[in-house]
This record gives structure tokens, C-alpha cells and sequence, in this order.
């Protein structure tokens, strides 16, 4: 079905949801930190949806005490399944796959997975926030002799395991399903997966009850004390709102991880750097200035004339784009090893 369609055929069902405002999507607002339970609280930053462009405004707080960010007001389930719809899956499955699918994300992939390799060869790993299983087929051709299971909450992780990236697919959540998998697996990995968790420890406490004894944890998360965060503000695309809703200091991770009887063993900025920043705040401000594409959370259709005008400007300024993104890699050698780089990883080895 071409997409003009299905954006038509989805429209009532958001029109209705919306009639309701988007105040039901969130939980009251915390007085404390939702890391260390610190009664001081600042504003870091107001935004809105600069991805889809669904409706709603949301507020990123910092503790002053430990430095944690955290969206507050939170969203509730509820704001979380509407926000969350149409992005992964449905009318935006095709666009995740293909930035999944792409060199950038395959050469991130086997950096992440050879940097385990140089501690460990696992037997089984399992892929928290797999998504469809992107990083275990990339990472099968860095360690063939590893098994990779995946768990997520879409059906893209169903689609992983019938397309062959994973063996064993687990659709749910993982503080809910860790239990069944006590000491099954030599590897549990998280990437990007953490920030989008409304209680980051628990997922901690999961890794810890599926890993074996002597197994790794492997994280990647975006870094809240980035100093291009405070250089782009809420154009800085690992802001991502609505769907971040934790965003932790490296040092915060390192000792809660050592609290619950893990060992950290590399924790570095370097090689989990994603090198876009630049070119996701120039289209950030420049989609600000483009007449609305369609989709199904707008009130109507755009005319003929305002969609021949939105392509017309986006290749006229297509050039623009990718010299930014040029600037961006000229960039990266340097950004990649000091306080600019936009993200962590951490590799913590579980005691006993």
C-alpha cells in the first residue's frame, strides 16, 4: 500500500486520540531525582517532537546533585505506545532498516563487537533493545562461533529471527523475562537501549540475573555531559524527545555497576562517538523551515503545492547537508577522544 494511503487510513484513529490532548500521556512531575532520590532539581531544556513531529512539548530536568537528566514529566505507558507507534514499526519500519542497514551503523557494529572480542569469546549473547537484529548479524561475522539471541518489545525482533540475524527471539520486557534466563548467557548487551527505560537500574539488575558468572555486560548510551549537548541545545539529536527518558553520567553507571556486584573493566568515550551531530542540527533547523510533510497525526493533507515545495528545498539544500555531515567526519578524529563526543561505552564484567 503506497504510503499516501496508509497515512489516510490511519489518520482517523490519531484525530481521535488527539481530540483528548496529549496531557493524559504523562505521570505527575517528580520533586527528586529519579537516579539518587536528590530533592535539587534544574531545568536543562523544553522541546518538542523533532523527529516525527508528533504534538506535545516535553522537559528534560538534571539533578544538581549527580548530574542525571531525566524527562519530567515522564510519559506513561500510555504516551510511550503513542510515541513509540509508527516509528520502529509500521509507517517508519522501512526508514529504521534502512539507517540500521547502513555502513555507518555496520562499522559502529564491529567496533562494538571486537571490543568484547578483545576480552572474552562468548558462547551465547543476547541482545537487549534488538530491535531487528541489525547488530547480531553484524557481529556473527566478527565472532562466527558465538550464538546471538535478541530481546525487544516490537515485532521487529520476530522479524530478526525468522530473517535469520538471531536464533531465538524474545518479544517483552527484559525485567520481567530475566529471571527465566538465570546465568544463560556469556554476553548481554545494551546499546542505545538504556536511555529509553524508565528504570534504568532494574535493567541493571535483569543483565545481571541472565549473565553467568564471569559473563560482560556491554553498554552504549548517550553522554548527558557531551559539551555538544550544551553547544546544540535541544537540536542535539541524542536529546531525542519523547523517547529518552534517562540519560546517565558515565560515572553514575560505573558505580551502580560496581554496587551490584559487577567489575568495570572499559569505560571510554572514544569509539561509541556517532559522528552526526552537526548534520542532524542543521536539518533539525532547516526542517523548521520546510512546510509540513504529510503523515497521519496532522490535521490534513498537505496541498499539491506545499509537497512539491518541501522536495524542491530539501534537494536544493541537499548539498548543504552533506557538507555538514562532510564536517562532521573531518571532525571526528578529534571530537571521538575528548568531551565533545556525544556518547560511552562501558563493558563491566559480572562477579562470582
Amino acid at each position: 500500500m503506497p504510503d499516501s494511503e496508509r497515512i489516510a487510513e490511519l489518520r482517523p484513529a490519531y484525530r481521535e486520540e488527539l481530540a483528548r490532548g496529549t496531557g493524559r500521556f504523562f505521570l505527575p512531575p517528580r520533586t527528586d531525582c529519579p537516579w539518587c532520590l536528590g530533592p535539587g532539581l534544574r531545568r536543562k531544556l523544553r522541546t518538542t517532537d523533532l523527529i516525527q513531529g508528533k504534538p506535545g512539548e516535553f522537559v528534560l530536568d538534571e539533578c544538581t546533585g549527580c548530574g542525571h537528566v531525566f524527562q519530567n514529566p515522564r510519559l506513561s505507558q500510555d504516551g510511550l505506545d503513542f510515541y513509540y507507534r509508527d516509528f520502529y514499526d509500521g509507517l517508519g519500519a522501512e526508514t529504521t532498516a534502512k539507517m540500521f542497514e547502513g555502513s555507518g551503523s555496520r562499522k559502529r557494529f564491529r567496533a562494538s563487537a571486537r571490543a568484547l572480542r578483545r576480552l572474552a569469546r562468548p558462547r551465547r549473547w543476547l541482545d537487549v533493545g534488538t530491535s531487528l537484529g541489525h547488530f547480531c548479524a553484524t557481529a556473527r561475522e566478527e565472532l562466527p562461533d558465538t550464538a546471538f539471541d535478541g530481546l525487544d518489545l516490537g515485532e521487529g525482533v520476530e522479524l530478526a529471527a525468522k530473517e535469520g540475524r538471531i536464533e531465538q527471539a524474545y518479544r517483552g520486557l527484559f525485567t520481567e523475562l530475566a529471571q527465566g534466563m538465570a546465568g544463560r548467557y556469556d554476553v548481554v548487551s545494551m546499546f542505545h537501549y538504556l536511555e529509553h527505560t524508565p528504570d534504568p537500574h532494574s535493567e541493571l539488575v535483569a543483565a545481571h540475573a541472565a549473565l553467568a558468572p564471569g559473563g560482560h555486560l556491554l553498554i552504549e548510551v548517550p553522554d548527558p555531559e557531551s559539551l555538544s549537548g550544551r553547544l546544540l541545545g535541544r537540536y542535539w539529536l541524542p536529546w531525542f524527545q519523547p523517547q529518552h527518558l534517562n540519560m546517565i553520567p558515565r560515572r553514575n553507571l560505573c558505580r551502580r555497576l560496581r554496587s551490584l556486584g559487577f567489575t568495570v573493566v572499559v569505560a571510554e568515550r572514544r569509539d561509541a562517538h556517532i559522528p552526526a551531530d552537526l548534520v542532524c542540527a542543521a536539518w533539525f533547523l532547516f526542517d523548521r523551515l520546510l512546510p509540513r510533510d504529510d503523515a497521519p497525526w496532522r490535521a490534513g493533507r498537505p496541498g499539491r503545492g506545499a509537497r512539491a515545495a518541501r522536495v524542491a528545498l530539501v534537494w536544493a539544500a541537499l548539498p548543504f547537508l552533506l557538507a555538514v555531515y562532510g564536517l562532521d567526519r573531518l571532525l571526528n578524529p578529534l571530537v571521538r577522544r575528548g568531551r565533545f563526543a556525544n556518547a560511552y561505552r562501558v563493558i563491566a564484567r559480572r562477579d562470582g
